[in-house]
């Protein structure tokens, strides 16, 4: 069996403002006739909207796929991830960082996922501001489209529940678990995908305006395996530019608070 050591782990919180209206769709069971086509995902014991963690991180790693152009070869559900598929590609130049930050399915060469997302609620102020405000739909707006039938011309409306623009969500946290030395450098490919995320869209619709987002007042800590209970600080930032242009500085930081072996 090989031996796993969790040296320590970094997190990165952060609020996500809606830009533009957000659609992450749940289900529609209980709609009225009449009412919209598309519900927003919500918490069933308060009613508001939330980004689910699995949609934020889903986002990132498809995301990071792209850009270093990896292979869509495993198809799991509706959508396609890459995956390495032999332990030669998954431990090759340093170690597929899509593969060992965001996860493979169960395999034998595989080491834990780096990454895991939490759920993001809608903030109290959030809320207070909908419910002030009187949005259509309790704390959402409905947004109307029209699809052309491009033979005929035959226009079909539809409704789309989304959160309003400028909303936010929070706080957002995403744990990065330190297992090995080259994972101080991986990190680097969390803070990337948070700019491909804020650079592209969360949920549905983005190309037709929706899901646009920017993070705000991000926090880095961190804590170490032999003294768990202290809390690192390691630095606040604006945005997700800044948080990139100190990364070396952070990542000496956390070097210094998590010895790895």
């Amino acid at each position: 069996m090989n031996e796993i050591n969790l040296y320590g782990r970094v997190f990165i919180r952060a609020n996500i403002q809606a830009l533009t209206g957000m659609h992450i769709g749940g289900s529609s069971t209980g709609l009225e006739i009449g009412g919209v086509d598309k519900a927003v995902i919500r918490n069933p014991l308060d009613k508001r909207p939330y980004i689910p963690g699995s949609s934020l991180r889903g986002k990132m790693r498809s995301q990071t796929e792209k850009v270093l152009g990896k292979k869509q070869n495993n198809r799991i559900g509706q959508v396609t991830i890459h995956t390495c598929k032999t332990e030669a590609d998954y431990k090759a130049n340093g170690g597929c960082v899509v593969c060992h930050v965001f996860g493979v399915p169960a395999e034998d060469y595989s080491s834990p996922t780096r990454l895991l997302v939490r759920d993001v609620r809608l903030t109290d102020e959030s809320a207070e501001a909908m419910i002030k405000a009187n949005t259509e739909l309790p704390y959402a707006e409905i947004k109307t489209e029209v699809a052309i039938d491009r033979v005929t011309s035959a226009a079909t409306p539809r409704s789309l529940e989304r959160v309003p623009a400028g909303a936010v969500f929070g706080p957002a946290e995403l744990v990065f678990g330190i297992y090995e030395q080259p994972d101080f450098v991986r990190l680097k490919v969390v803070i990337d995908a948070m700019q491909l995320v804020e650079d592209d869209y969360i949920g549905g619709s983005g190309s037709r305006g929706s899901g646009k987002v920017r993070f705000t007042d991000i926090e880095v800590f961190a804590r170490e395996s032999s003294a768990y209970d202290k809390t690192i600080q390691i630095g606040k930032y604006d945005s997700v530019q800044s948080l990139a242009n100190d990364f070396e500085k952070i990542k000496g930081k956390l070097a210094q608070a998590i010895k790895a072996g």
